[in-house]
């Protein structure tokens, strides 16, 4: 899985897209958000792109399996302020055998302020050891992938 920052300004059509205003308690001594919290973003990011595809992880825990982080990286250019309105966009990147990277991208007013992915594992929910994505999973996941990474449920 290549790791190239993508351009934060081409947020692709398929991208899951959250408003968030900027609580106070989010930012540092300096008034900018605290640089750990763009991280929790792109989760909240992630957990609405796994519900708009119809699989949260209560659903994919039921169905037996999960998604740990394997790597996460992020790409800071411009902070974010207290009471900012943003907007926090993410899409499934690439998925391939027991691996899938999730984009994420966090604008203001449509300016980029930061962009990057988290790596995430198929595992068995009963051993906690790597699996494929199960097809169906991977058809639901796919209207939510940038076109030129559409998931493939075959091996």
């Amino acid at each position: 899985m290549n790791g190239a920052a993508p351009d934060p300004r081409r947020v692709p059509d398929c991208a899951v897209r959250v408003a968030y205003r900027v609580p106070y308690a989010d930012t540092d001594a300096m008034g900018y958000v605290y640089y750990g919290h763009y991280l929790t973003w792109f989760e909240r990011c992630r957990n609405e792109l796994l519900r708009a595809a119809g699989l949260p992880y209560a659903e994919m825990e039921a169905r037996g399996f999960m998604l740990p982080v394997l790597e996460a990286h992020v790409d800071y250019r411009l902070p974010a302020r207290y009471d900012d309105e943003v907007e926090i966009a993410g899409w499934l990147d690439e998925m391939r055998g027991v691996r899938c990277r999730v984009r994420c991208a966090v604008l203001r007013g449509g300016e980029p302020l930061c962009s990057g992915w988290t790596v995430h594992a198929c595992v068995s929910a009963a051993t906690r050891r790597p699996v494929r994505f199960p097809p169906e999973a991977a058809a639901l996941l796919a209207p939510f992938a940038s076109p030129q990474n559409a998931p493939s449920a075959a091996p």
